[in-house]
This record gives C-alpha cells, structure tokens and sequence, in this order.
C-alpha cells in the first residue's frame, strides 16, 4: 500500500470520500491537500491530517487560509503553481487526482514526470491529453489507476494483463440520470434543481450536470480509449438504471466478465489506493436478493446529444476533444447559473465544434489553447462577449 498520498480536490465528493477510506485504513499519510474555494473545509482538513503543504487556486482564499492556519506547520500555496507543488511533494507516491476540470491536466503531468502514480478522477486529463499524458505515464513508468466506478470496473476485468487481441469489446454502463426515458420537448424548461438529484450517485454538480446529459458517459468514453488502448468502435455505453454492474469486458471467445456492486464510490476509491492488494471495506455488501432485476437498453442518442457529441470529437481527435470538454464546461457553468436551458447545453458545443479548426498531433499548448478558446467562444455566443 501507498504510505504518502497528495489528494488533490480533497474537499469535493471524490476527495472526502478520498479521505474517509484512509481513515479507515488508517495506514496511508497524507501529506498534500487542495481546494478551489472551500477553504474552511480544507482548514479542518489541514487540522485533522497535518499535511505538510495545502493550495488554494483562489489567491485570496489561499491569503486567508495561510493566516487562519499560522499555528500549524502546513505550508499554504496558491494558484496553478501550488497546485503543481502539491502535486510533486517528494515523499509522496501516490497523487489523488480529483479536481474537477482541466485545470487537473498540468499538474497531474507534472506529478506523472516526478514520478508519482496516479489515482485518477479527473476524466479531462485524458479527454483533452490522452495521448500525451499516457506517453508520460509509460516513459516514466508510472501507473494511471482509475477511479470512476465504470473505469475501475473494466480495470479489474482485465486485470492489467490480457492482451488486447483477445479483447472484442468495453461495455460501460451508464444509469441514465434524472430524466431517463424523458424526449427532448420534455427537458426544454428543466431547472438545475432537477437536473442534480441524480437518483443513485451522489456527486458534485458539475458531473451531475453531465450525468444528466450523458456528457458524463461521452467523457468517459475517451478516457477508457486512452487508458485501455483501445479502438472507439469497441467501445459501448449500455443503459443500466440500478447502477450494479459497474462495467464489463467482452473476450472474443463472446465470455463476459463483469464488476458488480453497490453503488458506492469508496469501493473503487479504495481498490486504486491500494492497488494491487484488496483490504478490507465497511461498505454494504451486494445483496441480490434485494437487487434481483437487471435491466439493460441502448441510449438515447438523438435525446441526450452530448453523447453523441463525444463520440464525434474522439473520431476527429486532435484538439477537438479540447474543444468538447471546454465548450461543456462552460455550458453547465451558465446551465447552473441560470443564464441558459439545459437543451442549450448539447447546442453550445456542437456549435463550438463546427467553428473550431481541428489541430491534429497536437503539443500541450495547442491544447489549452484551444480549451480558452472554446469558453470564449460559448460565452460570446450565448453572452454577446467579444471573442
């Protein structure tokens, strides 16, 4: 097991639950700790675990904090760099990386080039850089472990070492969200009110926003493209409303090996910290007795567009996933502030993506560059901003 872990994101859904399984572990030190703006959470944090450092993206929070926490030796930075900082702590072997959005991307390659293994929530790491940060994992022979139930589940199906010519197919379940079975005049006056009660995971809004588009399910499509080396066309989204099984792995021998479960984001979350062990969990078990039916359907592709959309973009490649991860990001930014419908939110990006001019092989700087100017692009269209 990883004695030293950074957790980045350590006050979302993903990082508490993070840091709830290394309580119970109680074997794994924490030594980093990152927020945005959560700074009073984070305090807390820093008081329970004694990080040696702590970053704040927001410079003025950051400020605050150092001031509150001066009676303890936790060293508190600020901004992008802090963030790399936290990301590269020398004793630390393994990175926790669940912030949300691309501003996980430079950190996460910079802990990748220090050498750190990677327990990886952030799905734009590998939806804007797949292939660069995957080079990067395998030049410095780091480990990318997923912790998305669905990546998790396909991970342990495989189990790192089944050639991938025996592989015909991924089958990444997807529950369907608040409006499944819903058609597209029936979402036109969705509130985001709505759209967050997702009826089995219990998540931070924007990937709420998502799950409730399918964005979530594109997304993750071209993550397990990059993680698993993969072809798009073997690569399948099955509609699966209990959120049992996690995932699976069809064999060209047409054998399937699925991951079952009960929807709880600490298993996986524990699985890819102590990778390869397994210990010991207080999570419920599956009762199937009580989950006796499983059902299963295609998506709803011409509804749920979003879908669609990142299929459309993992075929062109190049920055045009940038593009679709960007112009999302900033659709649900305007979706939850109110400033759009949720049927807008597809319209955005499919815009943004007819207007983009594809970069193919594209360096890191190509990349986010085309993520800004994907935002603007959205803001200008649906704000009247200038570009």
């Amino acid at each position: 097991m990883k004695s030293f872990t950074t957790v980045k994101g350590s006050t979302g859904s993903i990082g508490t639950q993070t840091l709830e399984v290394i309580d119970n572990l109680q074997s794994i030190r924490v030594w980093g700790v990152s927020t945005n703006t959560r700074i009073d959470l984070l305090e807390e944090q820093i008081r329970k675990y004694r990080p040696v450092v702590a970053a704040v993206m927001d410079e003025d929070y950051a400020g605050e904090l150092k001031d509150r926490v001066k009676d303890t030796n936790t060293r508190v930075v600020a901004g992008l760099d802090g963030l790399i900082e936290v990301s590269t702590i020398a004793q630390v072997e393994m990175v926790v990386t669940s912030v949300v959005g691309v501003v996980g991307l430079i950190p996460t390659l910079e802990a990748i080039k220090s050498g750190k293994h990677i327990a990886l929530a952030n799905k734009e790491t590998l939806v804007t850089a797949g292939e660069i940060v995957m080079n990067e994992a395998r030049m410095n022979k780091v480990a990318i472990i997923p912790i998305d139930s669905e990546h998790s589940a396909i991970f342990q199906c495989l189990k790192q070492n089944v050639e991938d010519k025996f592989v015909k197919k991924l089958i990444i379940t997807a529950s369907g969200g608040p409006f499944l079975g819903k058609k597209l005049e029936e979402l036109e006056n969705v509130t985001p009110e709505q759209a967050l009660k997702h009826p089995k995971w219990n998540m931070g809004n924007k990937i709420s926003i998502d799950s409730a588009t399918l964005m979530n399910k594109g997304l993750e499509v071209i993550e397990a493209k990059w993680l698993f080396n993969i072809d798009l066309d073997r690569i399948q989204v099955l509609i699966h409303p209990q959120s049992i099984i996690h995932s699976m792995v069809e064999y060209i021998d047409h054998s399937i090996i699925a991951q079952l479960g009960v929807p709880d984001m600490k298993i996986p979350i524990q699985y890819a910290i102590t990778y390869p062990e397994r210990y010991y969990s207080d999570t419920r078990s599956l009762d199937f007795i009580q989950n006796n039916t499983l059902t299963f359907s295609q998506p709803d592709f011409e509804t749920f567009k979003c879908l669609r959309l990142a299929y459309t973009a993992a075929r062109e490649g190049g920055t045009m996933p940038a593009v679709l991860n960007a112009a999302n990001e900033m659709a649900v930014q305007l979706f939850l502030e109110k400033r759009i419908g949720f049927v807008e939110i597809p319209q955005l990006i499919e815009s943004a993506m007819k207007k983009h001019n594809n970069i193919i092989n594209p360096s890191l700087r190509d990349i986010l560059n085309s993520d800004s100017w994907a935002r603007e692009v959205v803001r200008a269209e649906r704000l009247g901003d200038s570009i």
